[in-house]
């Protein structure tokens, strides 16, 4: 088991794109089991790559009793209308804020063994791909609320604990996401 730290909001990696994998080995295995160690300590419902510092775009989940992983995921948002809903974030440990997605998602991307994969999800695992999704995109869920909320959002994280810290690896259990953030 290899928990990593997990970067806060302000750190430069969690606002830069990631680059796509190209090498489906054994590196590749051993960040994707660091992901998964440290999303279920922290414990979390996702945890995107950069968010350990590591700037390639693959994430895990733990949705419903579902584990797993998606590596360069492509994203198709259904047509339906946005749903509003509490969503944290292991980077902004402790916080959680009602932040529009689409209800239902479908990502196509690839396993650790470079095998094609599709998820298809509403409600809880629609939002985890899309929050998952845009952190690979440098894009934070704060960045997805109104401005109002957005507001309300920035007081709250500059009056949080962690505020101005460097990456502790954080345990939380801040929201309705079956206590674990995404």
């Amino acid at each position: 088991m290899a928990i990593q730290p997990i970067r806060l909001f302000g750190d430069p990696v969690l606002r830069t794109p990631a680059d796509p994998v190209t090498d489906f080995d054994k590196e590749l295995r051993k960040l994707v089991k660091d992901l998964t160690d440290t999303m279920m300590d922290a414990p979390g419902a996702g945890l995107a790559a950069p968010q350990i510092g590591v700037g390639l775009r693959v994430f895990t989940y733990y949705i419903d009793d579902e584990l797993g992983h998606l590596i360069n995921p492509d994203l198709d948002l259904s047509a339906d209308l946005d749903e509003e809903g509490e969503e944290g974030c292991l980077s902004f440990p402790g916080l959680s804020f009602p932040t529009p997605r689409a209800i239902r998602a479908v990502a196509k991307g690839f396993n650790m063994y470079g095998d094609p994969v599709t998820i298809e999800g509403s409600d809880l695992m629609a939002r985890c791909l899309q929050h998952e999704t845009d952190h690979l995109n440098g894009v934070l869920f704060i960045d997805r609320m109104d401005v109002k909320q957005r507001k309300l959002a920035m007081k709250a994280i500059r009056e949080a604990e962690w505020s101005g810290m460097s990456a502790p690896v954080v345990k939380v259990s801040p929201h309705a996401t079956q206590g674990r953030a995404i």
